[in-house]
């Protein structure tokens, strides 16, 4: 297995070159699964971190619809009170990547780097976009931390998150539907048997993860290709589906040699998560419904629930219900902790009321 990448081994210009990066059009061969060349290009020189050598700077990329806007500003709302809490001394920076080509209405709310969205269009799968909006944040932006947490807007930080990355490996969060060795035969075409075993490919995405910013340089334009080139490619792009682009980020990182930390205390996902126990984040991207007694009715509308894909084209209400009377002791902390934490952060926005209401 290579040795994972240090902070410090090689300045960005270099690493940069030497990883290749160009424009996302630099696509990969679908009928030999080998990437194209890449034309050279390079990101600013590295500056120095503001106060603390371990301090990581937030980026979460966004489409700019409805449903994912709402979701960026709740997210930055506890991002902002995770970091101001004791602890919180390693988070820096927030920056929403918005690949939308165009500032909206939120960039003076939220910190917005905005980037382009693909031009060949995302072939329906519209996070095809997030590693090109990386590629570009990257080249451009003026990112003084060191390490980058790349998060989602369904993600809500419940306590202030340390650099968990270590000695040049990333913190990353395991995913059980992430199968590298059951999926072997396809992603073979992307990471070719010289590269070594496919354990060498972690059960991740990328997010969350916290990655050093150089190591991240490396990974993110072949990240890119080998994203679009599973798009492209019809077994790759069946087996893998809504995750495609996950495996490609595990894959760009096992291509890189950039080891991860698997931290299950990362993140928890309700309802299947009960407890918040010690994790640092809420990811709410599956529907919570219950029936009348308090019974998980997953995949069927309950008598109560919260599902984010109710507030598709508008977003949720202030004041969401909580279970009823009887109900709260049978239903998770974790996903009555999720509803509070909404209502709070809508309450303390004091446009919401007609934002949600446009």
């Amino acid at each position: 297995m290579a040795a994972p990448c240090g902070r410090g081994a090689l300045p960005l210009v270099f690493v940069a070159i030497s990883a290749a990066l160009l424009t996302y059009n630099a696509l990969v061969s679908s009928r030999s699964g080998l990437l194209l060349p890449l034309a050279s290009s390079s990101f600013p020189t590295a500056t120095a971190s503001s106060s603390s050598a371990r301090r990581f700077h937030t980026a979460v990329t966004a489409s700019g619809s409805v449903y994912n806007t709402w979701q960026c500003r709740v997210m930055y709302h506890w991002f902002q009170e995770a970091r101001r809490a004791p602890g919180g001394g390693e988070m820096g920076g927030f920056t929403r990547i918005l690949h939308t080509g165009k500032p909206d209405e939120f960039v003076d709310e939220i910190p917005t780097f905005v980037a382009d969205p693909l031009a060949d269009g995302d072939q329906g799968y519209i996070v095809l976009n997030r590693p090109w909006a990386f590629v570009q944040w990257l080249q451009k932006a003026d990112i003084k931390e060191d390490y980058i947490l790349m998060a989602e807007p369904d993600h809500i930080i419940v306590k202030p998150i340390p650099n968990l990355s270590r000695d040049g490996r990333s913190a990353a969060f395991p995913f059980f539907y992430i199968e590298p060795e059951k999926n072997e035969k396809v992603l073979r075409k992307f990471f070719p048997g010289d590269k070594g075993p496919i354990t060498k490919i972690d059960p991740i995405g990328n997010s969350p993860v916290i990655i050093e910013k150089e190591s991240l340089a490396r990974i993110a334009p072949t990240w890119m290709n080998v994203s679009i080139a599973m798009k492209k490619d019809p077994d790759a792009d069946k087996t893998f589906g809504w995750v495609l682009e996950m495996y490609a980020y595990a894959v760009a990182s096992a291509i890189h040699g950039v080891g991860n930390i698997l931290r299950k205390d990362f993140m928890i996902q309700p309802p299947w998560d009960l407890e918040i126990g010690d994790a640092f984040i809420i990811h709410y991207t599956y529907g919570c419904d219950y029936d009348k007694e308090g019974k998980l009715t997953y995949a069927k509308v309950g008598a109560w629930r919260f599902d984010k894909r109710q507030y598709t084209e508008k977003p949720p209400p202030r004041n969401l219900p909580l279970p009823p009377n009887g109900l709260p002791n049978r239903i998770p902390q974790s996903v009555v902790t999720l509803v509070k934490m909404v209502n709070e952060a809508t309450a303390s926005m004091p446009d919401w009321d007609t934002y949600a209401a446009g």
